[in-house]
């Protein structure tokens, strides 16, 4: 019997000592943990805050305090091209996520809005997220 549990405690002892760190991972160092920018668009203008970011993912929140629905739409620099919202309704809550690069967007509030568009700047890349605790 005492065998035994000396043969489990030593496969496990080989089985955690291959589970040290390793450099060599494909996905390290991790990305950049993605950032909330909160938009306002009302009848006069669009506001978004901060209007300086590093590159990486970015999650817009945007508050269509305006009697019109709007699309919050990003112009500039993505890979992607333009990135647009769906239809916010007034007096709603929605979200745009977006994968930025480095360079200079503007933030309008679709076609069919008259407010004035507000700037954002993205600049380098930020810092990996490897050491980050990373919440749903």
């Amino acid at each position: 019997m005492g065998a035994r549990f000396a043969a489990i405690g030593l496969v496990a002892a080989l089985t955690l000592a291959g589970c040290g760190e390793d450099d060599d991972f494909a996905n390290d160092p991790r990305p950049p943990a993605p950032i909330v920018v909160t938009a306002k668009v009302d009848s006069q203008k669009v506001v978004v805050s901060p209007k300086k970011i590093g590159a990486g993912l970015v999650n817009f929140t945007v508050s269509n305090q305006s009697p019109d629905p709007v699309r919050l739409t990003l112009v500039g620099p993505a890979p992607e091209g333009d990135q647009e919202s769906g239809e916010i309704p007034p007096a709603s809550v929605g979200n745009l996520k977006a994968e930025l690069v480095e360079g200079d967007y503007e933030v309008n509030a679709g076609e069919r809005s008259d407010a004035r568009p507000a700037e954002i700047t993205v600049g380098p890349e930020r810092e990996s997220s490897n050491g980050e605790l990373l919440l749903p």
